[in-house]
């Protein structure tokens, strides 16, 4: 392959139809960053986005939501990426979070990369990919590609 050549990869994330039109970060403190850091919270698959949605935000019935496909533009320096070994040994607790906004805090305001992937407390064989809104190469390298519907299956109330 061409170092010259760039591959897209898409990557997934469930919200309130009310949100799912253009790309926006809250601001708000989650797991993997502090208030006031702008970060879009992506899965790598339709799946796993919707699981994070449901553990997180407990999605309500009577409510629209849409699964929004964002797309990656693949270059150099886009994605940085912590594994289970970069982590602290109970990072998958709730007594981690301070730790773990840390490192994405540390990771958010260095610019380093444009993505951050990290595993999933609740698959940790899969991964989410954390987006930085504010990074200087958001715009070229992030993409709102489409809008699917989502329906969550009635089971999973």
């Amino acid at each position: 392959m061409n170092s010259e050549t760039t591959l897209d990869m898409e990557v997934f994330r469930v919200s309130s139809t009310k949100y799912s039109k253009e790309l926006t970060a809250s601001g708000k403190a989650a797991r993997w960053n502090k208030d006031g850091e702008f970060v879009i919270y992506t899965g790598e698959t339709r799946s796993l986005a919707m699981l994070e949605n449901i553990v997180h935000k407990s999605i309500q019935t009577g409510l629209d939501y849409e699964t929004m496909i964002l797309s990656i533009t693949d270059s150099e320096g886009i994605f940085s990426r912590k594994r289970i070994s970069d982590l602290p040994s109970n990072w998958r607790d709730i007594s981690a979070y301070s730790k773990l906004q840390d490192i994405g805090s540390k990771w958010y305001h260095s610019k380093e990369s444009l993505v951050l992937q990290v595993p999933s407390v609740i698959v940790p064989q899969e991964f989410n990919y954390i987006i930085n809104a504010n990074h200087p190469e958001f715009k070229n390298h992030i993409t709102l590609v489409r809008q699917e519907e989502f329906v969550l299956d009635n089971r999973l109330h």
